[in-house]
């Protein structure tokens, strides 16, 4: 594999500033030095004078090709991998699903099948559990010591992946034991259904009422409920995608206590709200996701959870449906919309645009894009840092270009942006995946299956 110098830019990392080059060689970072101290040669030079010089973006949640309400996420791996790396994201860790006639391997096999050849960048799998019983905490053992390291349960969704209170105490008893890192989407799902079926006897049935039957209250109530009950088991807990303040608050409470506690939230909580979903028409429910958008207060909330670390990611839950022909679905009726929202390719865009707003710092967003991803699921320092030794995933940043989100410019498969028309300054110029460019002066020039699989190893703020 040919060697490649990055030169001239300067190099963020969660930890670092420094104008630096970078050299790479078989496909990872084998030094860095100030510009005038080497007399490096390489097969190819990118020229990065005036750019900043990061990490590949690790997003932690995604659903690719996800089944959900009789229909599938409008994204392949194939079509969803390729956008993410237009984005400056490099890893993606998707969800594989074990449906409950189903092993957890043979949920994972599934996903492997869907996945395998034809991923553009690296990719790594979560398992959800639809079915805790004997055999499947058994199996939890297993793919633990095979790289698939951390568990999703649901306290939402009666009848497809709920999970009640001992049979997610289980899980993480067993997680307590073999290492693994159990996730949880909190929502008092038994409750939210009792909200949604008066909802829908009182006529309300547009998309903001999704939004208000899905009470920030129950969200904190089962984000306080999740985090008793891993400490209960002596385990580590991820809440994922935290939208409300309510739920933040246990967070922060639980961390004020010691406790191995994380939490993720997602772009769309960070810069929309409610008044998208109360969009006129049936606009609103291109904004239709669990946990749902909340009033803009809750905002500010977020952002200070990222800066005071009671928050640590932010990963995107990229789970497109096409307005077109899949959001109708729930025409007359919030609770056939099929939840989801994309975003794989915006993440690392919008964060910049809070580095420019001096919500966070630059070190910050590449902390948590980046950093805190891969050392939570245990891909760090192979991801998440440009240092001698990781895996050459690097991102050529033009913080000065300006754009315009929008669904015509996107290279998401779904015919409509969650943030269409917002302009943001930032954008990414050159990708790199394991020293191979993917991305190269704003085209793509990798291919499908050049991602490979990648097995990743335990929590390191937990282990």
């Amino acid at each position: 594999m040919a060697r490649t110098l990055i030169t001239g830019g300067l190099v963020i990392t969660a930890a670092d500033e420094l104008h630096a080059d970078v050299l790479i060689d078989g496909g990872r970072v084998v030094a860095l030095a100030t510009p005038d101290s080497h007399g490096w040669t390489a097969d190819r030079v990118i020229d990065a004078t005036g750019k900043y010089v990061i990490p590949g973006g690790v997003d932690g949640h995604t659903h690719m090709e996800m089944p959900f309400g009789g229909t599938y996420a409008s994204d392949t791996f194939e079509t969803g991998t390729r956008a993410a790396a237009w984005g400056g994201t490099t890893t993606i860790i998707d969800f594989a699903i074990q449906s409950k006639e189903h092993t957890l391997a043979e949920g994972l096999d599934a996903w492997h099948a869907k996945a395998d050849g034809v991923c553009a960048i690296d990719y790594g799998f979560h398992m959800i559990m639809s079915d805790v019983n004997e055999s499947s905490l058994r199996e939890m053992d297993a793919l633990v010591a095979s790289g698939v390291t951390s568990f999703k349960l649901f306290t939402a969704y009666p009848g497809v992946f709920f999970s009640d209170d001992g049979q997610i105490l289980r899980a993480m008893q067993r997680a307590a034991s073999n290492g693994g890192l159990v996730m949880t989407h909190a929502e008092n799902g038994l409750a939210i259904d009792v909200l949604v079926e008066q909802a829908l006897a009182r006529g309300e049935r547009d998309p903001r009422h999704h939004g208000e039957v899905r009470k920030a209250l129950l969200e904190a109530e089962a984000t306080h409920r999740v985090i008793r009950l891993s400490q209960v088991a002596g385990a580590p807990l991820y809440v994922v995608h935290v939208s409300a303040r309510e739920a933040v608050a246990e967070l922060a409470r639980a961390r004020d206590e010691g406790l191995p506690v994380f939490g993720e939230t997602c772009p769309q909580y960070l810069f929309l709200s409610t008044d998208n979903l109360a969009e006129p028409g049936f606009e609103g429910a291109k904004y239709v996701c669990s946990t749902p958008l909340r009033p803009k207060e809750h905002q500010e909330v977020l952002w200070r959870g990222l800066r005071t670390d009671d928050l640590q990611v932010v990963s995107t839950d990229h789970c497109p449906f096409c307005f077109k022909g899949q959001k109708e679905k729930g025409l007359g009726d919030f609770s056939k919309i099929p939840n989801g929202m994309p975003g794989v390719e915006n993440r690392m865009d919008l964060l910049h645009q809070a580095v420019v707003d001096g919500r966070i710092g630059r070190r910050r967003w590449i902390e948590i894009a980046c950093a805190a991803p891969a050392r939570m699921f245990g891909l760090y320092p192979k991801k998440g840092t440009i240092a001698p030794g990781s895996d050459a995933d690097i991102v050529v940043y033009d913080p000065r270009a300006q754009q315009t989100i929008s669904a015509a410019t996107h290279h998401m498969n779904v015919d409509y942006s969650a943030y269409e028309g917002k302009r943001v300054t930032g954008r990414v110029e050159t990708v790199l995946s394991r020293g191979t460019v993917v991305i190269e002066d704003r085209a793509y020039v990798g291919r499908p299956g050049h991602g490979t699989y990648v097995p990743r190893g335990l929590c390191q703020y937990a282990n």
